[in-house]
């Protein structure tokens, strides 16, 4: 795969105004929004990328020569609606830095080494019940200037896809217990009654002995228990 997203390349959560960061002063609404009419090709087509998944997209540890560097990790969880049932076929997409917290982007050029084994993007479909899972590397923490000595947590982006353009949903996952998570303003932009959902679960049961750890992250598509998503 040669898919390489920027750094925040999205308005990160950036539908409220946070102070704390900075880019949400430029990107939050300052005036009442407009609501434009869907017209009907953008409703219903067409399908973006579905059909072009590969059997190895998911596994982010195998799309080069060799394995890259770093802790692996499997994350899974559901993708559901407001009312907890599974949406199947859905396109699930990640990117991420890598182990040392160095995306694959020309932007990037923070003092990290890049790892050659290891692109930072990833693509799947979930199953009839609503189901995804990646094998990757966990990412690790990055400055990123917001202030003189501002940290990004580890994190990884999702992008999901129904079957139109505008279907499109982007979030990002946390990884639970990170001392980092509350020195985080594009965390803390997000409501605080949602924040928790942002971060996943540690789930023993779901490793694999003596190759990965693994991390369950559902995401709710709308309703009370909704994910939060970027704007």
């Amino acid at each position: 795969m040669t898919i390489v997203y920027p750094r925040e390349s999205l308005s990160a959560f950036s539908g409220h105004l946070a102070p704390g960061y900075q880019s949400s002063r430029k990107r939050a609404p300052a005036k009442p929004l407009i609501i434009v009419p869907h017209t009907l090709s953008e409703l219903t087509g067409p399908v973006y990328g579905h059909e072009t998944v590969q059997a190895g997209d998911a596994d982010l540890t195998k799309q080069h020569k060799s394995e890259p560097l770093g802790e692996r990790i499997i994350i899974y969880g559901h993708v559901l609606d407001e009312d907890a049932k599974p949406v199947p076929n859905t396109l699930v997409e990640l990117w991420q830095a890598n182990a040392s917290g160095r995306y694959t982007h020309i932007v990037d050029q923070h003092e990290a080494p890049l790892d050659p084994n290891f692109t930072g993007a990833g693509r799947t479909v979930t199953d009839d019940k609503g189901r995804y899972q990646f094998l990757t590397i966990k990412p690790g923490a990055y400055p990123w200037g917001n202030h003189e000595n501002a940290w990004r947590p580890a994190h990884i982006h999702f992008s999901l896809f129904g079957h139109s353009f505008l279907s499109r949903l982007v979030t990002q996952m946390y990884f639970p217990n990170d001392p980092l998570i509350p020195f985080d303003p594009i965390y803390d932009s997000v409501p605080k009654e949602s924040r928790e959902r942002l971060i996943s679960s540690f789930d023993m049961d779901a490793t694999v002995p003596n190759w990965a750890l693994a991390y369950r992250f559902d995401i709710v598509l709308r309703g009370r228990l909704q994910t939060p998503t970027e704007s």
